[in-house]
């Protein structure tokens, strides 16, 4: 058996080294147009940034060392030029030297990637314009640099090459300005989460221009005029374009096979497209979301690395399946972590799901040992059903081993409920003897209960300021006094029980405290003593962070708080 491979990196190193393991006399040969077959793609902003410092680090392997240890042939610097599935070959241009050849196969494996996504604006083709995707692009942007001494820097797009990228030249002492038409960072997250990741960026100086529209590129004093909608210019000597990526398929598409939404390669579960014997895998292929059971496209290292062993695994003969994406990741966002699985609420809800959703904010370990720092965690799951749908949290210390339990979970079918049966590791420096995941499924469970009636941060506006209801702070004088939701009376939750008769018991009451742990103790005494509460979802701290945040950012001046 001859199996072609395009396209190296995660999904066709991957189902390369596999194919191997799988058939010691199949012939394997991986045409790479780039200079490297398999690199460390995550790695590209922290070798522009000076972490990783060695370019050899970012290639995991050389066409060399994969011969010696797979004995597969990997032809860099050549590319697929058309595929002719009649004939069952591939057109082949060797990039360095400009012949052309004809390869046959009996297998072939498309794992093309994406591009990144190119604007048809005005300028994109300037010196000073970089995209980063490639080694190629690393060195470009890593080599200007180093000859220009770029003191600003502006960056298209606020997605994880936008974030990462954005703090390693901040580390280089560049002035960073990301600028997107969304207007938040981050759209795996909610807006409200995306709050904690916008203060970390401008704690550490990152410029925020999120909301405004980019219309080109024009040259002036040496470096570049980055054209906005309706706004002045921002200035740069250095713009890199990190808007997204777009699956990488003019060939697939040439050849015929079917394709799906922007244009991805339409696969089934075991990995082949609509033409046999051709399967493709990665970035450029739709997949089905895990949770929603929705055609998507989700461009991480994680599915690719699958779907090429899957794909391997079928081409020999076997029967793998490919579940779904569930979108699990993980960003550095300088000293924070931010990392997200399944669903946020804003997706859930377009998918036609009726959602929930409970928001806390433990510490990363127990709390008398020394050095444990607050994370923020929100999980979402399905009225009714309590189906575990996602969670997306923010931190500094323990965020991915949650994300990754909260992961499983979900990957388990499990409900929101069960999270408070896990039986997770515990020791003080490590977690608590309740795990913050534990505590996600306590509050679900009194939710399912009818223990906790909640309200959200979208409820506060409209919250009536007429007497009708009662709007209660549970918190210290001096938390109160340093700042508070207009209209809302202070009655610190240790003093509650003796000041009930200040209180209507007719009247519904909405309580919040500072992260949403006294509140709902506060709301066990009203509730005891025949009043309808309702708990503030996220705390006073979570408030506070998302509305500060959507201030700066509509620049309004009417925040509904009192400082």
């Amino acid at each position: 058996m001859k199996v072609v491979i395009v396209g190296g990196v995660a999904g066709g190193a991957t189902a390369a080294a596999r194919i191997r393991r799988l058939d010691e006399q199949a012939e394997i040969v991986v045409f790479e147009r780039s200079g490297y077959i398999s690199y460390a793609n995550c790695g590209l902003p922290y070798y522009i940034g000076d972490v990783i410092t060695e370019r050899s680090a970012l290639t995991l392997q050389t066409p060399e060392s994969f011969f010696n240890r797979f004995r597969v042939t990997m032809k860099i610097r050549h590319e697929v030029m058309a595929i002719h599935p009649e004939r069952k070959t591939v057109s082949v241009k060797n990039l360095e030297t400009g012949d052309e050849f004809e390869e046959s196969y009996d297998k072939l494996l498309l794992s093309p990637g994406a591009k990144p996504t190119q604007p048809r604006l005005p300028g994109v083709g300037l010196d000073k314009v970089f995209t980063l995707r490639t080694v190629e692009d690393t060195f470009r942007i890593k080599e200007f640099i180093q000859a220009n001494q770029p003191k600003s820097a502006v960056l298209a797009g606020g997605g994880f090459i936008g974030l990462e990228l954005a703090e390693n030249l901040r580390e280089l002492g560049m002035e960073v300005t990301i600028v997107q038409r969304p207007k938040q960072l981050m759209n795996p997250f909610d807006p409200d989460m995306a709050s904690f990741i916008h203060n970390e960026m401008r704690k550490h100086g990152v410029k925020l221009a999120l909301g405004h529209t980019v219309e080109g590129f024009e040259e002036r004093n040496g470096g570049v005029d980055v054209l906005l909608k309706d706004e002045q210019p921002l200035h740069a000597d250095l713009v890199v374009l990190a808007i997204g990526v777009t699956p990488d398929t003019g060939l697939a598409k040439e050849a015929g096979l079917e394709l799906g939404i922007k244009g991805s390669i339409l696969v089934n579960d075991r990995m082949e497209t609509t033409v046999p014997d051709i399967y493709a895998v990665g970035d450029a292929v739709q997949v089905k979301h895990f949770v929603t059971g929705q055609d998507a496209l989700i461009s991480l290292a994680g599915p690719a690395n699958k779907q090429g062993r899957i794909a391997a695994d079928n081409i020999c003969g076997g029967d793998s399946h490919y579940t779904g994406s569930q979108g699990s990741s993980v960003i550095k966002v300088f000293d924070m972590t931010a990392a997200t699985t399944g669903i946020n609420e804003t997706n859930a809800k377009k998918a036609g799901f009726s959602v929930d959703t409970v928001i806390l904010s433990p510490m990363s370990h127990a709390g008398y040992y020394p050095g444990g720092k607050v994370m923020t965690m929100k999980v979402v799951f399905e009225e009714e059903t309590y189906r575990l749908l996602g969670a997306q949290i923010v931190g500094y210390e323990g965020v991915d081993k949650r994300i990754d339990v909260l992961a499983t979970a979900i990957h388990a079918g499990m409900k929101a409920t069960q999270l408070k049966e896990l039986d997770l590791a515990y020791a003080p420096p490590y977690s608590s003897a309740k795990d913050p995941v534990n505590m996600a499924g306590f509050m679900v469970e009194n939710i399912a209960n009818g223990v906790l009636k909640q309200w959200h941060l979208e409820d506060a506006s409209g919250l009536p300021r007429d007497g009708s209801v009662t709007l209660l702070d549970t918190r210290t004088v001096g938390e109160y006094s340093r700042g508070h939701i207009d209209g809302f009376t202070n009655i610190p939750v240790d003093e509650l029980r003796e000041r009930l008769g200040e209180l209507d018991k007719s009247k519904p009451v909405y309580v919040i405290c500072q992260s949403g742990l006294r509140s709902y103790i506060a709301c066990r005494i009203l509730a005891g003593n025949g009043f309808d509460c309702y708990n503030f979802s996220g705390g006073f701290r979570f408030y506070d962070a998302v509305m500060n945040d959507r201030c700066l950012i509509q620049s309004a001046t009417a925040c509904g708080m009192d400082q």
